[in-house]
């Protein structure tokens, strides 16, 4: 299976120059043999709003217009499609991303860890876990820049059998360990192939690092875009290695199974809630 990541320069609140850009790109990609195509955080509105207000006229329904033009992309040109959006639900705003396909929306995702940044200082944070969904051959989760942090979110969608992680982005200065030495982490130790769309450009004083990159189960990096230009890049990814989790370095000498050796009983601390959810609230 061949898989991209479109690196865009978002208009910042221009949706229509944005989704023509992502059909640009996806009609691209699918030239070159792409089943599944990666676009950044708020690829479809921007990121740096400063208050709910000023974004509320540039948020989506899902399902609703967007998506549905996002699907009409996808029948055409026989691909999927990973873009971030800005999604209204009654009065809740939240930083989402969709899955698209030939045959429409597949599902979607809301961010669930806020960093204090851009449009994240006023949306809600995401009301439920990450899920896979089934796209083409590839069983494919989806997480939002900061999620990556989070070690649980990754490790959550693989227990839940993701083979393809795919992160939108919008890394600004002070990311750089994280989209270096981080993302190949969270591939390798999951062994899961990982997609990182990451955006260039400056957006009300915020240059994002670029940088777009796919990862392989090991960690490798199978593809890495440049840090100050819009690029699309590619990888051939074979989704058996995602599904073996034995590693055989030495037979009988040296084995191991990041899966199988897992020891959730001593785990526990780990779901604790801390003490902002407890001062909020939350169970």
């Amino acid at each position: 299976m061949k898989v991209a990541a479109a690196q865009i320069d978002v208009a910042f609140r221009q949706v229509e120059t944005n989704l023509a850009c992502i059909e640009a790109r996806l009609e691209e990609a699918a030239a070159e043999g792409a089943e599944l195509v990666v676009f950044p955080e708020c690829a479809v509105a921007g990121y740096c709003f400063a208050h709910l207000n000023e974004a509320l006229a540039y948020t989506s329904e899902i399902p609703g217009p967007v998506t549905e033009r996002l699907a009409e992309a996808c029948r055409e040109f026989n691909v999927f499609a990973v873009v971030g959006l800005l999604e209204v639900d009654g009065y809740a705003v939240y930083n989402a991303c969709v899955l698209v396909g030939p045959t429409g929306l597949i599902g979607k995702y809301r961010k669930i860890h806020l960093p204090a940044l851009g449009v994240d200082n006023h949306v809600a944070p995401g009301d439920a876990r990450w899920a896979v969904y089934q796209a083409g051959e590839a069983k494919v989760g989806m997480h939002i820049c900061y999620d990556s942090a989070f070690p649980e979110s990754a490790r959550s969608m693989a227990l839940d059998g993701a083979e393809v992680l795919a992160l939108p982005t919008n890394f600004p200065p002070g990311a750089e360990c994280l989209c270096a030495n981080v993302l190949p982490a969270r591939a390798m130790e999951n062994c899961v192939y990982l997609i990182a769309a990451n955006r260039v450009g400056t957006e009300r004083g915020f240059t994002f690092l670029g940088e777009s990159k796919i990862c392989g189960p090991d960690g490798e990096i199978l593809a890495l875009a440049p840090a100050d230009e819009e690029a699309i890049i590619y990888a051939d990814i074979d989704l058996e290695r995602a599904r073996n989790k034995r590693r055989v370095r030495i037979p009988g000498k040296h084995e191991i199974n990041r899966f199988a050796d897992r020891r959730p009983e001593m785990y526990g601390r780990v779901t604790a809630p801390n003490e902002r959810q407890l001062t909020l609230g939350f169970d």
